[in-house]
């Protein structure tokens, strides 16, 4: 006779306890990975340590400044051969018009903490389903940048060898910035690619564009990106490569999200979807 295809009892024992386990841990899992109702006071004090942290990691990058002025040659021969090496042209036209050239230093200085912070607190208020997931998208894109200031130091064209570039907060004597001047010590002057002024106005706008429901709100999330490439070249604190750089850290940012959940963080429920007994998730509309 053939061999029996019954399962023996002990058998049947011990596979239903390893199936409730699996069981278990794809019900946790699948909890961390849908949309929560976000927590005040949790959302202050993650933003100010991821912040701090940021802060304290990447001023902690040795300032390797032979390295980072070889870079910098590097980039601006480089963009030479792509023709498009027009930052020298940019930053010495909009430093002839004093109060244009002020007004760009204090945007530079303020608005990327200023913007960033008002969309948080906007998703958090108006979009909790998506907060966690855009929220996410913000943070890893952070995160990936500390690799580059790590990696590949980087001067800004301001404090280039023979590069002519105008130091606009030096000239100017702009308050506040830690871009050059009295507070230049409080930040690394190497920690140039990528620029996060980039990746944050990008995340910005995109965000606004996505879910801002008046046209010219939308306009704005988008043209708020193209104005902060123009200010980060015409004060010569990057390269408009350096903001390629912070594209494609954003890039790395969305696909971290997309990943962990399942969809793009604007394409997921405008608010928490309710729960049933146990967790389990109840349809909702967007």
């Amino acid at each position: 006779m053939g061999d029996s295809t019954v399962t023996p009892l002990e058998g049947r024992e011990q596979a239903v306890p390893q199936a409730v386990a699996a069981g278990a841990r794809e019900r946790r899992l699948a909890r961390l990975r849908s949309p929560r109702r976000p927590r005040l006071w949790f959302e202050i004090l993650l933003i100010a340590v991821s912040y701090w942290t940021y802060s304290l990691i990447r001023n902690a990058v040795p300032e390797q400044r032979s390295e980072a002025l070889r870079n910098a040659d590097w980039i601006w021969r480089m963009e030479h051969h792509l023709g498009l090496a027009f930052e020298h042209s940019v930053n010495h036209t909009v430093n002839s018009v004093a109060w244009l050239i002020v007004g760009m230093n204090y945007y530079y200085a303020t608005l990327h903490f200023i913007i960033t912070l008002t969309v948080l607190v906007w998703l958090y208020r108006s979009h909790p389903g998506r907060y966690a997931a855009t929220r996410l998208v913000l943070f890893a894109t952070t995160a990936v940048a500390l690799v580059g200031y790590y990696f590949y130091p980087l001067a800004p064209p301001r404090l280039m060898t023979g590069g002519h570039f105008v130091d606009t907060v030096m000239v100017h004597r702009t308050w506040g910035s830690m871009a050059s001047g009295d507070l230049k010590n409080m930040s690394n002057q190497y920690a140039a690619m990528p620029s996060m002024h980039i990746g944050w106005s990008l995340w910005c706008g995109l965000t606004i564009f996505a879910l801002a429901r008046l046209p010219w709100v939308r306009i704005l999330g988008l043209l708020y990106p193209v104005a902060t490439l123009i200010v980060i070249v015409a004060t010569a604190n990057h390269f408009w490569l350096d903001a390629v750089g912070g594209i494609i850290c954003l890039a790395f940012g969305f696909t971290v999200a997309a990943l962990w959940y399942g969809a793009l963080p604007y394409s997921l429920p405008r608010h928490v979807p309710p729960r049933g007994r146990g967790g389990a998730l109840l349809p909702t509309k967007a």
